[in-house]
């Protein structure tokens, strides 16, 4: 019995310290969430992944189809202290004494966007991004205009959207094309995990070189509020700055 005793705690104890786990329990939470939406008013859509021109793929993680214009969610399950402004290109994430940075999801968000204007051929669809964090992480983040909420404010954020602006035939238009036209094969959705990696590597290379990964201009030594900084030299058309 006290070896049963140990064997869960020893299974518990592995699994809230991976990440992996740890984020199938916050989709699973995000899907039962959603599950709430009335199915006469809106379509859910988990995990879609669709084509891009350029040959590579984007993972939505949760996608709402309604009248009132296609909710595009990304949802995130971090702890600790998320500090970051709408216009950044990372957040800081704080747990204790230590900080990791993580890409803007209101960026990530907007990638996805215009992915899904290209693959459905429409850039006149009503996109409304959401990004949902759990209540483990404790947001501390600028003032700014793009819904980013806990997830348990994620179907009231949604359901407050009540302006019409997708005909009954459009709205199943896209339904149809986004459930039969997406990506479903385990060797696509590999390719797609290769690709995330083949992206980072090709832009800390540039980074090292001292050129801006999102214009190809030049980085250079910048001063702001804070200090010293290495931004792009074509600043403020382009606002990249180099993160530690």
């Amino acid at each position: 019995m006290i070896y049963l005793l140990l064997l869960i705690i020893l299974i518990l104890g592995v699994i809230s310290r991976s990440p992996k786990i740890k984020g199938m329990i916050g989709e699973t939470s995000v899907r039962r969430k959603l599950g709430k939406l009335d199915p006469k008013e809106y379509t859910v859509l988990h995990d879609v992944m669709i084509q891009r021109p350029d040959g590579k793929t984007s993972q939505i993680d949760h996608l709402v189809v309604s009248n009132y214009g296609v909710f595009v969610i990304e949802t995130k399950n971090y702890t600790g202290w998320i500090m970051g402004s709408e216009k950044s290109e990372y957040w800081t994430q704080v747990i204790y004494k230590r900080k990791e940075k993580l890409y803007n999801p209101i960026r990530q968000n907007y990638g996805h966007i215009k992915a899904l204007e290209s693959f459905l051929e429409d850039e006149t669809i009503p996109f409304i991004s959401i990004v949902a964090f759990s209540t483990r992480a404790d947001l501390k983040l600028e003032p700014m205009s793009a819904e980013v909420v806990y997830t348990t404010r994620l179907v009231s954020t949604i359901q407050k959207y009540k302006t019409l602006v997708l005909s009954e035939e459009k709205r199943l238009n896209i339904h149809k094309a986004l459930s039969t036209k997406t990506v479903h094969t385990r060797q696509e959705r590999k390719k797609h995990v290769a690709d995330i990696k083949v992206n980072l590597k090709e832009k800390e290379a540039l980074v090292s070189a001292g050129i801006c990964p999102r214009c190809n201009g030049k980085l250079m030594e910048r001063r702001g509020k804070n200090g010293a900084f290495i931004g792009c030299s074509s600043y403020p058309k382009c606002g990249f700055t180099k993160t530690s």
